[in-house]
């Protein structure tokens, strides 16, 4: 499966963005899918993930209550929407899809990433 994120841009503390992640190639619905993201000169880290219904979804403490994420199967596409952002959510933020599609914890090996896109948030 290719996997292309977009929707990233440069934004002020408190405002809000949706990033989305299209999909093509195998069945979407097949996988769970994740978004993770990475600042400059630290590690990537994990951020929310969803399973292949969108019925469960799992986040990272730093974003719980200020990011959802949700999928629609029709349009092979998984969104993250970010409200309240903050200066140290700035990263390049990836999708990626895990094959096992139950699979939402954080540690789960992910077959599939996608391009990232910048988010950036000025105080």
């Amino acid at each position: 499966v290719q996997l292309q994120a977009s929707g990233g841009g440069l934004v002020q503390a408190g405002d809000s963005l949706r990033l989305s992640c299209t999909a093509s190639g195998r069945t979407f619905s097949s996988y769970a899918m994740g978004w993770f993201r990475q600042a400059p000169g630290k590690e990537r880290e994990y951020v929310a993930s969803i399973n292949w219904t969108g019925g469960r979804t799992y986040y990272a403490d730093s974003v719980k209550g200020r990011f959802t994420i949700s999928r629609d199967n029709a349009k092979n596409t998984v969104y993250l929407q970010m409200n309240s952002l903050k200066p140290e959510d700035t990263a390049v933020y990836y999708c990626a899809a895990d094959s096992d599609f139950e699979d939402i914890a954080p540690g789960s090996r992910m077959d599939f990433w996608g391009k990232g896109t910048q988010v950036t948030v000025s105080s």
